[in-house]
Order: C-alpha cells, then sequence, then structure tokens
C-alpha cells in the first residue's frame, strides 16, 4: 500500500469514529441507565454533549489548525478524542461519563473536519472525485452503523465497550500517521486569529444547538429555553455583523455566494434530518413497542446502512455523468417513497419496514455521495478548509434538528395517544354489562397497562363468574389492541407529516440544480 493511500485510511479512520459516536450509543442508554441507577432524561446529557460541543468547537478549532499546523493538531485530536472515550468507558457515573464524552467531543471537532481537508488535498483537483466520495460514504455509512454497532456490542459485551472500541482504531492511526505525517509546517500569521468571530461563533453554536437538545426536557416556551434562544439570535446576528467588518473572518462569507455550496449547505442539513429521524426513530419503535431488544432493533437498520454502502460511492462516481439535478431529486424522491411506506403499513410487519428502510438508505446514499463532491468542487487553499468545517457544523446541525423536531413530535404524538385510549378505555368499561363495583378497578388496572406496555397482561378471572369474565376479557382485549393501534398511529403520524416537506425538498431541488455538473 502507498503512502497516499495509508495516510487516507488515517482520515477515513478519523471520519468514521467520530460519525459513529454521534449515534452509537443511542441504543445502550437504558443498561447505561441501570448501571448509574439514573433516569433516561439524567443521561440524555451525556448523549448531547458530544453533538453540542462537536458544532460548537468545529469551525473555531480547524482555524486554529490552519495557524499551528493541520498535521500536527490531527494528532492532538487523535490523543483527546481517545482520551475521551477511555474516560467514558470507565466512568462509574453520569458525571464523570458527560465528562468523557465532552473530551470526545473536543478531539472529534479537531479530527473531523481537518480529516476531510487533509484527505481531499491528498490529490490532484481534477483527480479528487474519488477521494471525497470516499470520506463522504464513511461519514454517511458510520452514523447509520452507530445504532446497530451500538446495539451489537451492548447485547454480546457491555456498554463499556461502546467507547472501548474507539482505542485499537486510535492507537493504531496515531502511529501510522506519526510516521508519515510531515508536522514541519509552519503558519506564521498568528496575529491575525479572529478572536472574537471566533468567540461569537462558538456562543451562537452552544446556545442554538443546547436549546435544540434540551427544549424538550426544558418546554420549549420555559423562560430557559427562550433565553438560549434570544442569546442564539443576539450572538447569530453579531457575528454576522462582526464577519463583513473582519480582514481574517472566522467564517469566509463568501463561501455561501457560491451556488454550488449555499445549495449543498441546505441539501447536507435536510438530508441528515430526514435520516436520522428514522434512524433514532425505528429502534425506539421496536424497543417500547414491539418489545424487541437492544440487538434485534439495531438489526432494522441494517437495509438502511447497506444501501448507504451500496449507493453513496455509486453517486459519487456517476456525478459528472448524470449531474446533480437527477441524483439528488431521486434521492429525496426515494427517501419519500421510505416515508409514505411507514405512514401505512411499514410499522406493522418487519419485512415491509426492512424494505422501506431499504429506500431510505438508497435515497440518502444517492445524495450524501455527490454532495459532498458539489460542496467542495469550487474550492483551494483556505475556502477549503472552511468549507468542510461548515459542512461538518452543517451536518449535526441536520442532527440536532432532527432529535428536536422528532422526538419533539413523537411525545406529543403518544401524549395525544394516552389521552385517546384513556378516553376509549372510559368510554367501553361503562357499557360493559357487569357490576358496577369493579368498573373502577377495571379503568385503573386498563390505563396502568397503558403507562407500560410490557406488563398489560388480561387476567383470565376477575369475578369468578365465567360469562362475566368472558365479556371483561373481550372488552380488555379490544382495548390493548386499540391502545397499541393508537401508539402504532403516533409513530406513523409522524412520518406522514414530514411528507409535505420532502415533496416540497424535491421539487426546489428540481428548480434549483442543474442537469450538468463538471468538476474541473
Amino acid at each position: 500500500m502507498n503512502k497516499t493511500k495509508l495516510k487516507l485510511s488515517i482520515f477515513v479512520c478519523g471520519i468514521f469514529v467520530c460519525m459513529l459516536d454521534t449515534t452509537v450509543m443511542n441504543v445502550a442508554l437504558p443498561e447505561i441507565s441501570v448501571a448509574f441507577s439514573t433516569s433516561l432524561s439524567n443521561l440524555s446529557w451525556a448523549l448531547n454533549i458530544y453533538t453540542i460541543l462537536f458544532a460548537s468547537l468545529t469551525i473555531p478549532l480547524t482555524r486554529v489548525a490552519e495557524k499551528f499546523g493541520m498535521n500536527r493538531v490531527i494528532m492532538l485530536g487523535f490523543i483527546c478524542f481517545g482520551l475521551g472515550s477511555l474516560i467514558s468507558g470507565l466512568s462509574n457515573g453520569i458525571e464523570m461519563l458527560v465528562i468523557g464524552r465532552a473530551v470526545q467531543s473536543i478531539g472529534a471537532a479537531l479530527v473531523f473536519p481537518l480529516s476531510m481537508t487533509l484527505g481531499i488535498k491528498l490529490v490532484e483537483t481534477n483527480k479528487r472525485t474519488g477521494v471525497i466520495a470516499v470520506l463522504g460514504v464513511t461519514q454517511g455509512l458510520a452514523g447509520a452503523l452507530g445504532p446497530v454497532i451500538g446495539g451489537i456490542i451492548t447485547q454480546y459485551l457491555t456498554w463499556r465497550w461502546i467507547f472501548f472500541v474507539n482505542l485499537p482504531i486510535v492507537i493504531l492511526t496515531f502511529m501510522i500517521g506519526w510516521q508519515l505525517l510531515n508536522f514541519s509546517e509552519r503558519n506564521d500569521d498568528i496575529h491575525d486569529f479572529d478572536i472574537l468571530g471566533s468567540s461569537l461563533s462558538v456562543l451562537f453554536l452552544l446556545s442554538s444547538t443546547t436549546v435544540l437538545t434540551q427544549g424538550r426536557a426544558w418546554g420549549w416556551t420555559s423562560i430557559v429555553s427562550l433565553i438560549f434562544t434570544c442569546s442564539a439570535l443576539f450572538f447569530l446576528i453579531t457575528f454576522l455583523f462582526v464577519e463583513i467588518k473582519a480582514n481574517k473572518p472566522m467564517i469566509p462569507l463568501r463561501l455561501f455566494k457560491n451556488r454550488n455550496f449555499m445549495g449543498a449547505s441546505v441539501v447536507i442539513i435536510l438530508s441528515n434530518l430526514f435520516l436520522v429521524a428514522v434512524t433514532v426513530i425505528l429502534p425506539t419503535y421496536y424497543i417500547s413497542v414491539k418489545n424487541f431488544d437492544a440487538l434485534n432493533a439495531s438489526f432494522m437498520l441494517i437495509p438502511i446502512t447497506l444501501l448507504i454502502f451500496i449507493t453513496s460511492p455509486i453517486s459519487g462516481f456517476v456525478l459528472n455523468n448524470v449531474g446533480p439535478k437527477i441524483l439528488l431529486s431521486f434521492g429525496f424522491l426515494f427517501m419519500l417513497v421510505g416515508y409514505i411506506g411507514y405512514t401505512y403499513n411499514g410499522l406493522n410487519n418487519q419485512l415491509y419496514s426492512c424494505f422501506y428502510g431499504a429506500f431510505i438508505g438508497a435515497g440518502y446514499g444517492l445524495i450524501i455521495g455527490p454532495i459532498t463532491v458539489i460542496a467542495v468542487s469550487d474550492f483551494t487553499g483556505e475556502l477549503l478548509s472552511s468549507s468542510q468545517s461548515v459542512m461538518g457544523v452543517l451536518r449535526q446541525l441536520g442532527i440536532v434538528l432532527a432529535v428536536a423536531l422528532f422526538v419533539t413530535g413523537l411525545y406529543s404524538n403518544l401524549n395525544k395517544a394516552q389521552v385517546k385510549s384513556e378516553s376509549y378505555i372510559s368510554s367501553t368499561v361503562s357499557k360493559l354489562n357487569v357490576p358496577k363495583k369493579i368498573k373502577p378497578h377495571l379503568i385503573k388496572k386498563s390505563n396502568e397497562g397503558l403507562k407500560n406496555q410490557k406488563s398489560s397482561q388480561i387476567l383470565k378471572k376477575h369475578t369468578g363468574i365465567l360469562e362475566i369474565d368472558s365479556k371483561i376479557n373481550k372488552a380488555l382485549f379490544d382495548i390493548k389492541n386499540k391502545a397499541q393501534d393508537n401508539v402504532i398511529h403516533a409513530f406513523k403520524l409522524l412520518y406522514q407529516k414530514a411528507i409535505p416537506f420532502l415533496a416540497v425538498t424535491i421539487v426546489w431541488t428540481l428548480l434549483f440544480w442543474e442537469s450538468k455538473f463538471k468538476n474541473e
């Protein structure tokens, strides 16, 4: 294997572990909750701190790397990521786990954008389509594989190994990088570092991602949420004003004057939003409604990851021949088919679920392959580095938005489903031709069963009178089925509401993108 390929393997591994850890922890949360004797809501900080700091620190830390040497700093990023993985795996409480995840995220904020930039720089401008396609495939595949790998590790080892598994990858990558990378690079233009712009960008991203990840728990209209929202708006407006005036801005705003980059920015947010809405919600459905264990629930995502793996490299390589309009519009169209399927019968049958999941994966693969190429097609040097930092942040923003919108929508739908089920219970029991004194007991037990689907077993005897018990059991059976139908509908409704937005995205894609694309 030549040096170029070995260097590329460093950057591929860096992207893989960074993106993997955005989702690998999801299915392990119940086991960690038991191990730490804490609630899942408390554990949300261990999950969200990674995304919050990853998104917030990517741009300023990339600019620091440009000043002190990207090869040096990426090695520091690997050390930081490995240390955070070790702390997380050894943690004996929620506080230590949050600290470990925070250290991990700082490392990821260094490794991810630098891996993209350095990987692209390995080849000449007119030959970089293949490298970009490989790096883009790695991003999408790692994020989608996270729950699957997390489920397998949690089932056969322990939750701690979802962090320990990073260590051999990081150590091997560091050793190869230490031998191959050039650490003599210098950039003495440190005094031009945009400290004010950097501070404002961090404050904006911290406040915005925090309110998006914690808003549901706090309440979207609570004082805390409103303070964070107003702060985010203030920091964004101030940041834009400062960057317009700055000689060496933190983010060159002329990036967004480029049509390809602007379009790619929108696509990267939306494609990740629609993907994560499935990869996060689907395992939750199979665990909470179908009573799957974490391993089998994660296996339901395999069709998604498999099709991403198949379609994304192909779409990246055929971009010049087919053009972005066809690839991107068909990508979103496939995702739309998947969403329509989940709305109808995709959640009623495992085979259908896998079938529609394959459409989601194929659609995302058709998008992520070319969009990574398109985003950097017009840039070299400093603009190339900045474009990768911004795209990394936008990708995280898509993930955060998916969690904020779809998880909030799911909780709202489930609350409405419970109200409907409680009303049905009251109506059904009140109409039963049974002794009045046992009706309150039946209503109470049925309502308790709504809160814990796994324990809602129907007793065979209630009064000891066969005819009456038969009526009661038939009513309770109908109540149980109706309650489950209401819960399933709550999940279906989530995807149904997203269908118009996907349809609008397809129309926009057809109007915005041109039929031909040349990566000179």
